[in-house]
């Protein structure tokens, strides 16, 4: 067992959580030890939902493990059924919990309550939240979905699909399933169900009417979308919609199922991607090399856009849902990258330190990384924090998704050749590092930078004015160049570091 400061998944029952949490008249029954309530704070502080998840919890105590703690688990229930009157009830065990083997599966079987129950055995020191998302809405699609709906005959009405995956507390879905049922209704197909989010049990018992599936999301829709497969015959649109290549090929691949004809739409050029990453101002950002890393699906399809859309050069792309290693390892392949699949968050700093990008791509805790390093940096997966969650419309799939990504990854690029400018001109009297902010007009000096000084003993000292030559090298190499020219130093016994030891370590490492 390690002991992190952050992790990139929580326990699988985080993952229930996140499902129950998007429908509608769905209760959670949590059998947790007293502490194990945190999880409603990343719903109520982050996602900012204006109201509890629908989770009741046994919360039992240290003392309580004398008695009969299936008793609590069994009130519990009864309580749920009386005080919400849901329309299904899921029933599980927090990790805490799962170690004292109460089975809540069986102690609400017994009890023949009047709702649908639905036990999640959810194994949480072998998976993790992403696992547990799709295995609970497997469970609930497998329990409540009516096998007796059959489809209508297509010539009397539109095409129906549905859509599969989103749920509370994920990446840009809100915004991502309005793009995406705009698209469709443009395309000429109507939507029968969008589940789990904001879908009833009432909604679930109808997925079999569709024609087909639209998996937004494969860590949540996949399990689901193969049952509907083999209960109902219904195929799957599995392209994820990211970037204008991959909404072109969602486009077509929805309408071959649909029968309808893709050609009106794809013309009508929805996206200003294609035009705005050949414009001139985008020609300073060609070859920028990115380091990508989050959930398998939006790690990939990121390196898709970054590479074939944006024109930046791919160093580095990973995940940390091992369930979706294979589609990465591919991926890495063809932008001739080595793999990172961990949910260690200090091994994914050592290789974007190593990989020395000028943008990352990646999660809440890459964004940390690359501010630590002052490296431009993206949010393109969960997990994320409250600035993730926008008030304003900010998909990230579609053509109007595609728009979002120029702005989001561009822009971080665009304010370092800013910095780059003011770097270029730091000589210059009115932009030096002593003087103030311009806008305060004269007399307000900044303070005095200090001088460099060793970190430790072993640490060589740089030199004014080695200092400040290094401060001349654009700001997204000027780290590689710092820990080289130390390095250089440190293999010859050199104390301090003048202007000389520079020229020769850039001359050595040029070779």
């Amino acid at each position: 067992m390690q002991l992190a400061v952050w992790t990139y998944e929580g326990p699988p029952h985080v993952g229930a959580m996140r499902v129950a949490t998007a429908m509608e008249g769905v209760h959670y029954l949590l059998h947790s030890p007293q502490g194990d309530t945190y999880a409603d704070l990343l719903f109520t502080m982050i996602e900012r939902r204006g109201k509890r998840p629908p989770v009741t919890y046994t919360t039992f105590q240290a003392r309580d493990l004398g008695k009969d703690t299936s008793q609590l688990f069994q009130d519990a229930a009864t309580d749920i059924v009386e005080r919400f009157q849901p329309d299904a009830m899921l029933v599980g065990a927090s990790c805490t919990a799962e170690l004292i083997q109460d089975d809540p599966a069986g102690l609400t079987e017994k009890m023949g309550l009047p709702v649908p129950v639905i036990p999640l055995e959810l194994p949480s020191y072998q998976r993790k939240e992403h696992w547990g998302a799709a295995e609970t809405f497997y469970q609930i699609v497998r329990t409540l979905a009516d096998k007796n709906r059959t489809t209508a005959p297509i010539d009397s009405r539109r095409p129906l699909a549905n859509i599969l995956g989103p749920t509370a507390l994920g990446f840009r879905h809100r915004d991502d399933v309005i793009e995406i049922e705009k698209l469709l209704g443009q395309l000429g197909v109507d939507v029968n169900v969008i589940a789990p989010l904001g879908a009833t049990a009432a909604d679930i018992a109808r997925l079999g009417e569709a024609d087909f599936n639209i998996v937004l999301y494969p860590e949540t829709g996949d399990l689901a979308a193969d049952y509907l497969k083999r209960q109902f015959g219904q195929p799957a649109v599995r392209t994820v919609p990211i970037g204008v290549g991959a909404t072109q090929d969602f486009v077509r691949e929805v309408a071959e199922l649909a029968g309808v004809d893709p050609e009106p739409l794809l013309a009508d050029g929805l996206s200003h991607m294609p035009w705005w990453s050949r414009s001139i101002d985008s020609n300073y950002l060609t070859g920028k090399r990115v380091f990508i890393f989050g959930d398998g699906t939006h790690a990939v399809a990121a390196a898709r856009v970054a590479s074939e859309e944006l024109g930046f050069k791919i160093v580095g792309l990973g995940c940390y849902n091992r369930e979706y290693a294979r589609e990465v390892r591919k991926a890495a392949k063809q932008y001739d990258v080595e793999p990172l699949i961990t949910d260690d968050h200090l091994a994914v700093e050592k290789a974007i330190t190593e990989a020395q990008p000028e943008l990352v791509l990646g999660t809440q805790m890459e964004r940390h990384i690359a501010k630590r390093l002052g490296i431009g940096c993206a949010v393109v997966s969960a997990p994320v924090h409250v600035q993730d969650f926008p008030a304003r419309y900010s998909p990230h799939m579609g053509f109007e998704g595609a728009n979002v990504l120029f702005d989001e990854w561009v822009h971080p690029l665009v304010m370092g050749l800013e910095e780059h400018l003011l770097t270029m001109f730091r000589d210059d009297f009115e932009f030096n590092d002593h003087s103030g902010p311009s806008h305060l007009g004269p007399g307000h000096n900044a303070p005095a930078e200090n001088a460099a000084q060793p970190a430790n003993d072993t640490e060589a000292v740089w030199s004014e004015d080695a200092e400040k030559e290094l401060k001349k090298i654009p700001f997204f190499v000027r780290g590689k160049a710092r820990r080289n020219t130390e390095t250089f130093a440190a293999e010859r016994g050199v104390a301090t570091i003048e202007l000389e030891t520079l020229y020769e370590a850039k001359a050595h490492y040029a070779r």
